[in-house]
């Protein structure tokens, strides 16, 4: 009743899907509002349609299970997972227990369930009703997020009901945010009041009837359970003292006393189901079976509309099982526990049964604790952080011995930390510090709290919290120490505390009292060593020592199960900043493009933004400006994907190096916001240079070197060794010749030590601007000559204009001409409109006038359009393609289409005679 809107939103839902063009709600109200009964009549609009319908409901028991939701929902599916390809089965067996092997990122298990779920709309729609979701476990919602946000051609429709945000855990409603919403109200008052007179016969006294359609403020469960079961005095009366309870707790109330007005046996019976979150009718009977309760108790629970035992055991409303849990006491919450638990199977369920004995323990229990232990590293295995960290907070609880007890609370804090529960996490290290504990706990207290701040704050304190922390491990674990110390280094680059104690000078200083590095060294070692070098003992000095650990990573991969704080993904973004920061193109280009090879592999989407940000920013500097725009709209479309905010500095050096002026100074200022507190982070000196090139190529030369400035003191290597050409540029055309010779001199040591065809060339067009007289065009030949061989096109086009400018004012005409029109088109081509515009204004001084470009077959792409345009040019397969930018098969068929009808053609072999750039 009152709900045509509503229900119309949810038909049109339907009708997108059975179109190719998937829909996706998340209905949003309170406890009773009507959101499962819209869900219903998806699901009657959908049958008679053709739809496939499947549908899963939170439980809130069930939340600490890794998976549990999904597994609802997959496992009607399971016999169409042979379609998808072999990792993403993987994936998803392990996820769901149907295989062994590593503990699989979450959003591959989501690339998988999305697979799944488009596979098996093939030859039907498929509706999938998500009921409670707030009551889903952590992984399951952050999947099924996933999942909503990148089904999109697919003949699929996903509704979601989510109570408001006081109820449930706040992580898992977070997931759904951003999705499309519809948020239920109350009904209006005529509406409240035709359904009230359908559930109350007899005559009501008006003013009975105003005070609960008043209190009951339009909920629909609320209007119903407060007429069939108040007092009837109070239906004909309206002299009664005031119910002042919530409307959701109102409700619960009425269920509550319904349930205790049962006989004893069905009470039990109840309060079994409602510890039970599976559902399965056999465990229940076995379970009551243990508390001699017979079959005739399930007659009087379903007599009194509270209990459904059919196929399954279900309630008729979610707050039904929660009034019956919490009405029983803590003696009758272990009783049903514990005949749950003995009724569960050890090997089909272990975890369930280990949880179900935790809690039918009174006191202390260290059987059962070690149970829950070993639940905890099944959990982790199959990749549920979050469940792994609720077994392991209980095993805290239960645990008798106090030190056992402190070193439980660390594992728990840590997997609560990495479930994403950080005030719960910091609780549990505070368990732990009350000891008592061993050195090696001590240490590892000392590094957790370190990790912790880090994570949460990055403030000044943290490279000191790292460092001490570092101290404390050398002589436990010589390699944690290493890892640790090489961590508060990367911490207080990050940082830059200037002016703060413990920043990147002393951190380098204390990093010298490091264990020695084993024989061989590790590639974490010969960066520790290489950094600290730097930070102590020059640039020069640090080289060697960073090349020798580039060198080490080139052929090397990850090691499955490895033992290492620093991961393989860790090691090679600190790797991939040490060779920019040492001028070498080469490796750079390697790195990034085995830091993203590696992430999509292994499905590692959380790891895989930052991995395209770098990419992203190197394909800039290489002059592939649309590579780079492929790069960032794919960052970009993970990050909304998976929920996570995008990181705009890709976007931000892109912008700056087309010349958008408005564009980059929003995210520059977007930048500078996100980085509060930080004053010179790496975020901060990044944006800057971003800001001196965009300046530089405007002509803007004071406010370039203000930006220049600041990024050329960056405590970072890349940021402040590609920003020195900046500031020198822009120190020399606003006069600044001693800030342009410090600049240079810096510019030249490093170009000196580091040796490369980037960094040396770099440096002759640097002296080529600082100089005078006949040997500039010498410094600009060799800056050229030095460019080609590198991989640096962006700076061997801006030479070129810098070069043909020169030989302009020195009035060779003729020889600017060629120079500058060489600029010209590079810079052209490659979409760095503000250089180019310098180019084409030097060309006309010449008395030549620059040809314009003409728009290109591929112009009407967008970034992400392009990027599966060269894909499906290369050869890539459909399947391929939806692998490697998390789509699915279907949804990239739609792109090609677009594609196609863009760009005239009807095939893949046509778009490979295109020039896709």
């Amino acid at each position: 009743m009152g709900r045509r809107a509503e229900r119309e939103a949810v038909e049109q839902l339907l009708a997108k899907a059975q179109d190719g063009r998937c829909g996706v709600l998340v209905i949003r109200g309170e406890a009773g509002i009507g959101k499962t009964a819209l869900l219903e009549h998806a699901r009657a609009v959908a049958a008679p349609a053709g739809f496939r319908v499947e549908g899963l409901a939170g439980v809130e028991s069930e939340s600490e299970f890794a998976f549990a939701g999904l597994h609802q929902l997959c496992a009607p599916l399971l016999d169409r997972v042979g379609l998808l390809s072999e990792p993403q089965q993987a994936a998803l067996g392990v996820a769901l227990g149907e295989r062994s092997g590593p503990a699989p990122d979450r959003f591959l298990v989501g690339l998988a369930a999305l697979n799944l779920l488009a596979e098996t709309a093939g030859p039907e729609p498929l509706l999938c009703l998500v009921d409670d979701a707030q009551w889903l476990d952590r992984s399951s919602a952050q999947v099924l997020a996933f999942v909503a946000r990148r089904v999109s051609s697919e003949r699929v429709a996903l509704l979601f009901t989510l109570r408001d945000p006081h109820d449930g855990d706040g992580t898992v409603a977070a997931a759904f945010d951003g999705l499309p919403d519809l948020h239920l109200t109350g009904l209006g008052e005529n509406a409240a009041r035709a359904l009230l007179s359908t559930a109350v016969r007899t005559p009501l006294d008006d003013g009975v009837r105003d005070r609960i359609v008043t209190e009951a403020r339009g909920n629909p469960l609320a209007l119903l359970e407060l007429s069939r079961h108040t007092d009837p005095i109070r239906l004909t009366s309206e002299f009664h003292l005031p119910d002042t309870m919530g409307v959701p707790r109102r409700i619960e109330e009425t269920f509550r006393r319904r349930s205790c007005g049962l006989p004893t046996p069905t009470q039990l019976l109840l309060l079994l189901a409602a510890a039970d979150p599976t559902g399965e009718v056999a465990l229940l009977w076995r379970a009551a079976a243990h508390l001699g309760i017979g079959p005739e108790a399930a007659e009087a629970a379903e007599a009194a509309g509270l209990l459904d035992v059919g196929s399954r055991v279900r309630f008729r409303h979610p707050l039904v099982r929660s009034a019956v849990y919490r009405a029983a006491g803590p003696a009758e919450h272990r009783r049903v526990h514990e005949a749950l638990a003995t009724a569960t199977d050890p090997e089909a369920a272990p975890d369930r049964r280990a949880w179900h004995f935790a809690q039918a323990v009174p006191g202390v229990d260290e059987g059962a604790a070690t149970e829950l232990e070993r639940s905890a590293e099944r959990a982790s295995a199959r990749g549920g952080s979050p469940a792994a960290a609720a077994f392991l907070r209980r095993a805290v609880e239960l645990t008798p011995d106090p030190a056992r007890r402190a070193a439980r609370a660390l594992d728990a804090a840590h997997a609560t930390h990495e479930a994403g529960a950080c005030a719960e996490a910091q609780e549990l290290l505070e368990v732990a510090a009350a000891g008592p504990l061993d050195e090696w706990g001590r240490a590892r207290l000392q590094l957790l709290r370190a990790q912790f701040a880090f994570d949460a704050t990055r403030d000044g304190t943290t490279p000191g919290l790292l460092l001490d922390a570092a101290e404390a491990l050398a002589p436990l674990d010589a390699a944690l120490s290493r890892e640790t110390y090489l961590n508060a280094l990367d911490a207080a680059i990050i940082i830059c505390p200037t002016g703060r104690r413990r920043g990147v000078p002393e951190v380098a200083e204390a990093a010298l009292a490091a264990p020695a590095a084993p024989d061989p060294a590790r590639p974490v070692d010969l960066l520790l060593d290489g950094m600290t070098a730097i930070y102590t003992r020059g640039y020069e000095a640090g080289v060697p020592v960073l090349r020798r650990a580039l060198e080490s990573l080139r052929d090397e991969e990850p090691s499955p199960g490895r033992r290492s704080d620093l991961d393989h993904r860790r090691v090679l973004q600190m790797a991939s900043r040490a060779a920019a920061g040492l001028f070498d193109d080469r490796f750079v280009h390697e790195l990034a493009g085995r830091r993203v090879r590696l992430a999509r592999e292994a499905g590692a989407l959380a790891a895989l933004p930052a991995a395209l940000l770098f990419q992203a920013v190197t394909a800039v500097l290489t002059g592939d400006l649309s590579g780079a725009a492929e790069l960032v709209a794919e960052q970009e479309t993970v990050a909304r994907a998976t929920g996570t905010d995008p990181l705009c500095h890709g976007r931000l050096v892109l912008a700056a190096w087309c010349g958008r002026r408005a564009e980059t100074t929003e995210l520059y200022r977007t930048s500078i916001d996100g980085a509060a507190g930080r004053e010179k982070g790496t975020e901060v000196t990044l944006a800057q240079y971003a800001l001196a090139v965009l300046h530089n190529g405007h002509g803007d030369y004071e406010a370039a070197l203000d930006a220049a400035v600041g990024a050329a003191a960056a405590y970072e290597l890349v940021h402040s060794s590609i920003t020195l050409p900046e500031l020198v540029e822009s120190a020399v055309r606003t006069g600044r010749t001693q800030v342009a010779a410090a600049a240079l001199e810096k510019l030249e040591a490093r170009a000196q030590a580091a040796g490369t065809e980037w960094a040396l060339g770099l440096a002759a067009r640097s002296r080529a601007l600082v100089g005078a007289g006949p040997a500039v065009e010498k410094h600009y030949r060799e800056a050229v000559e030095r460019l080609q061989k590198s991989l640096m096109t962006g700076h061997l086009a801006r030479t070129h204009l810098l070069y043909g400018g020169w030989l302009r004012r020195e009035g060779r005409r003729q020889d600017a001409r060629d120079q500058l029109r060489t600029a010209y088109h590079q810079l052209t081509e490659m979409g760095a409109e503000a250089f180019a515009a310098q180019a084409g204004r030097e060309l006309r001084a010449t008395g030549e006038r620059p040809l314009r470009r003409g728009v290109g077959p591929t112009d009407a792409l967008t970034a992400h359009e392009l990027h599966i345009a060269r894909l499906a040019a290369a050869g890539a397969t459909t399947r391929e393609i939806g692998t490697q930018l998390f789509l699915s098969p279907r949804t990239v068929e739609t792109h090609l289409r677009n594609i196609f009808r863009k760009l005239d053609i009807t095939s893949r072999r046509q778009l490979r005679g295109l020039p896709l750039h």
